[in-house]
């Protein structure tokens, strides 16, 4: 078998995860934290739970002989949190709200949990050191939706159409029916299960297709400023690109710098003329005024959710 790492993170990514960010502090006193996808429980009793940290990462070695690390699991409202712990070269925690906890490894506030562990052992696992630790603590907010990982880019849970309660349309009556976090999802879920199957008739995934896009809209762009708008981390991003540029539809200069190539042009203009024929079907029900102001009103929620300090993750 040829074994392409690349290709075998794309496999992985099949299986969602929750996103972690696990912090310590080192021998000098300095605050440490990482991204983490690779979290899991091990044991009820003892309570044991475990992460993996790559043993070429800067903070390894702080991780590999700290006593005490804490898991911080993120609301869906930390994509920053998360990329900004995923970067190197900067201090990670300026302007990041935390407490000390259990051995001074910091609790991040916002998180919807948060494991407090003494380092129970430290095994081999390849590149990476596997760490199991004892919970020590632990903290959870019941009302906060967790961030997940898939599929190479952050997503939210969402409830699987097969509970949904479907029966004579009375699942859109009542006050839930008439809620708007309800019925935005119930539309978004729709909209997905209508389009991102038809993406494979054109040989990319819903990845490939958002920075086909993106590129075809604003023209060359620098990656990071493509991640964001993405919603993908910085190194699921670079996966992403390299699969488009071997199938020749990017170009990447020694800048950073990605541009459509040829076949990315023609083919990003494919993928709208269907995306536009899928938006036409889907809001076939609305006139083009009706389907504007949708658009527009959404637009506006957007916008007033992102401003507002009240705000909170649902």
């Amino acid at each position: 078998m040829n074994f392409d790492p690349k290709n075998f993170r794309r496999a992985l990514g099949k299986f969602a995860t929750g996103v972690t960010v696990v912090t310590t502090v080192d021998s000098q006193q300095q605050r440490i934290g990482v991204t983490a996808s690779s979290f899991n429980s091990v044991s009820i009793d003892p309570p044991l739970v475990l992460w993996s940290v790559d043993k070429a990462a800067y903070s390894a070695e702080a991780f590999r002989n700290a006593p005490h690390f804490a898991v911080n699991v993120l609301a869906n409202d930390q994509v920053d949190i998360s990329n900004r712990f995923a970067r190197r070269g900067e201090d990670k925690f300026e302007g990041v709200d935390c407490s000390e906890g259990v051995g001074k490894a910091p609790r991040i506030a916002g998180a919807v949990a948060c494991f407090e562990c003494r380092t129970w052992n430290v095994y081999e696992g390849g590149d990476h050191h596997i760490i199991v630790g004892e919970v020590l603590d632990f903290h959870y907010d019941e009302h906060r939706n967790s961030l997940v990982f898939h599929n190479g880019r952050y997503a939210i849970p969402e409830q699987h159409p097969v509970t949904k309660a479907v029966d004579d349309g009375r699942a859109l009556e009542g006050a839930l029916g008439d809620s708007l976090i309800y019925l935005l999802r119930q539309a978004y879920s729709a909209c997905c299960e209508g389009l991102y199957p038809k993406l494979s008739n054109y040989g990319v995934n819903a990845q490939e297709w958002r920075v086909l896009t993106l590129l075809s809209d604003r023209g060359a762009l620098k990656t990071d400023d493509i991640a964001p708008v993405v919603m993908q981390p910085a190194k699921e991003l670079r996966d992403t690109l390299a699969w488009l540029r071997e199938k020749g539809l990017v170009h990447v200069d020694d800048n950073d710098v990605v541009a459509l190539a040829d076949a990315g042009d023609k083919l990003s203009h494919r993928l709208l003329d269907m995306a536009r024929g899928f938006e036409t079907g889907a809001l076939g029900a609305l006139s083009a005024d009706q389907a504007a102001l949708l658009k527009q009103w959404l637009r506006d929620i957007s916008r007033a959710e992102r401003t507002s300090p009240g705000a909170t993750s649902c």
